[in-house]
Order: C-alpha cells, then structure tokens, then sequence
C-alpha cells in the first residue's frame, strides 16, 4: 500500500484565511513545490459546504476569522461529514490556540509568520497519511464486499446442494466426531427409530433392536476407519416380521488442520434390497 509522489501532488487542497496575502503566499508555495489541486476561499462559511462537494485532502484553515472562526468550522466539519478523520492543518500566530485546536480535532498547526520549509514539511508529512489513512479505508471497503460476494455464493451454493440432495435422497445428514447427528434434513430419526443416537447405534443398545448384527458391524468399522461409503444397504426387522431396508452414502470430515470433525451423507429407504455392501469392502481396499 505504497504512495508515489504523484499522488502526493494530486491531493486536493483547500486554503482557508481571510487575509489574502496569506492565499496568495501558501498557493505559490503549494504551485512551486508542484501540487495541482489547490483552491482557497475567504470565507470560512463556504468550508462545509465545498468539503462535502470535493472531499479535501487537506485543509489548510487559519484559525482566527471574523464571523466564523476556525474552531467554529471545525464543529461544522465534524457534524457534516461521514468521514471520521478531519484533514485540517490550523494556522495559528497564538501559541495558546495550538493546544485547543488539536483537542477540537485538527492533525496538525503551522504557526505564523510562516517558515516556509516548515510548511511544506508538515504538508507533506500530513498528506502522507491522509492518504494513507483513505487507502487502508478503501481497501477495508473492497474486502468487505469480497467477503459478502463470497458468503452470498456460499449460501447460494449451499442452498443448491441441499436441493440436489433432497431430489436425490430421502435425507441429509451430519454427526459429529463422537458420531451424533448435528443436522439432518429428512425424516432420518423417525424412520431409522434412533433418535438422536449414531447412524450405525453404537451409542444406545437399545437401538440395536431388530438391526442386522453383521451389517451394523460391517458400518462401524467404516466409520472408525475414516472410510467413505457409497449405497451402503442395511435393514431392520420389527417384531410382527415386516422389514424396512435403507441405503446410505457417507463421507468423513475434516478440518483446515486436517482434524476429523464428523461425516455427512444422504440416505434413502429403499423398498428392495438392490445394493450390496461391497461398495464398502472395494472402497477399503483401493
């Protein structure tokens, strides 16, 4: 976030005293040392209103003025503008005003009668940071609308897969590292009847009821192998006989740390039992 002098010498520059000859001498001294934009007025009443419209780099107010002097506009300046940082240089022959002026908010004084290497130091010194200071805000302003950009597409990505997954499924589901669900979209708890338990009932044996021993065993291990599994099928058989049969597929989760966080999946009920669970056994062995 470097400056050249080129921006230095386009900044926008406003003088503001009621004695001409101080204008006069300040914009030969700005024109000299090769600044471009540089306006002044005599009246401290116009400053609000040509900061709003131009939104100065630099003010350049003297501080004793009749009608309105330079702490009044300052007061005008802080309530008409958005931007937090007040550009304003004080210009000053009372050493007693030096104080006061940058408690009201100004960066910076140049005492009179002016020295005139003096003055162009401090404007150099105080326009480098001005624009410093706008760079770093308008690089703020661009990361916050990346970071908003990003998160809409985020959302709208999100929002997509689980439309593919709910066409395409009977549910979605998620578990932790410990296997308990963590979301799930679907009738999955009821129709599995394990309630807030691990897909393969590990945690509660009272969900073991009626599952197949040998298949419930053969998910278990895929799941404490770290193992992805495609169709996996498995049933459940209640006490009048009548079965129900399920498939699921599943992936492990981690973290930017590679740290296991969990699985996610979908899963279907399936009337016949059409997959076999090699899926499981090729997965492990490629």
């Amino acid at each position: 976030m470097m400056l050249t002098t080129q921006d230095l010498l386009n900044a926008r520059i406003l003088i503001v005293d009621d004695q001409l000859t101080n204008v006069q001498l300040l914009e030969q001294l700005l024109s000299e040392a090769g600044y471009k934009n540089v306006t002044a007025t005599l009246n401290p009443t116009e400053v609000c209103a040509l900061h709003r419209q131009h939104q100065y780099d630099l003010i350049l107010l003297d501080l004793q003025m009749p009608g309105m002097d330079g702490f009044e506009v300052m007061a005008g300046l802080r309530t008409n503008i958005t931007d937090a940082y007040l550009p304003v240089i004080v210009l000053t022959a009372q050493p007693a005003h030096k104080l006061r002026a940058l408690q009201a908010g100004a960066k910076d004084f140049i005492s009179k009668p002016f020295d005139l290497l003096e003055v162009k130091t401090r404007i150099s010194n105080m326009l480098e940071v001005r624009l410093l200071y706008k760079k770093l805000e308008d690089y703020s302003k661009i990361l916050e609308e990346k970071v908003a950009e990003r998160t809409a597409e985020l959302r709208e990505s999100e929002a997509r897969f689980r439309s593919l997954t709910e066409l395409a499924s009977d549910w979605y589901w998620e578990q932790d590292e410990h296997g308990y669900f963590t979301k799930v979209s679907g009738p999955v708890l009821d129709m599995l009847g394990i309630r807030v338990d691990t897909l393969d009932g590990s945690a509660n044996e009272n969900t073991h009821e009626g599952w197949d021993a040998a298949e419930r065993a053969q998910l278990h291990a895929a799941i404490e192998a770290r193992q992805p599994f495609i169709d996996f099928a498995f049933s459940r058989t209640y006490p009048d006989g009548s079965q129900q049969h399920y498939r699921v597929s599943g992936e492990p989760m981690f973290d930017q740390s590679c740290r296991f966080i969990g699985y996610r999946g979908i899963g279907v009920e399936c009337k016949q039992m059409v997959y076999s669970n090699a899926s499981i056994n090729n997965t492990a062995s490629s």
